[in-house]
């Protein structure tokens, strides 16, 4: 379940590629979705991104996000 927090924005897709100017990601957007160039370039995404999460992690930072979660789920 996703709450959205009132006075918050949540992170788009492929926001952080688009910011970077990720050329994967610029191939990607040139492309119809769903058609075979454009799966081909998104596996090259999910398999071997040009970013590390660290990388990520600090872009996130740098734009004022945040990660958070519920004190309990489920169970726990």
């Amino acid at each position: 379940m996703i709450v959205s927090i009132k006075g918050f924005i949540e992170y788009r897709r492929r926001e952080y590629c688009n910011d970077i100017g990720c050329p994967v990601q610029i191939m990607m957007n040139k492309k119809d979705q769903d058609t075979e160039d454009y799966n081909d370039l998104r596996e090259i995404c999910k398999e071997n991104c040009l970013h590390t999460t660290y990388e990520f992690h600090h872009w996130l930072i740098g734009k004022g996000y945040f990660l958070v979660r519920p004190e309990k789920i489920g169970g726990n």
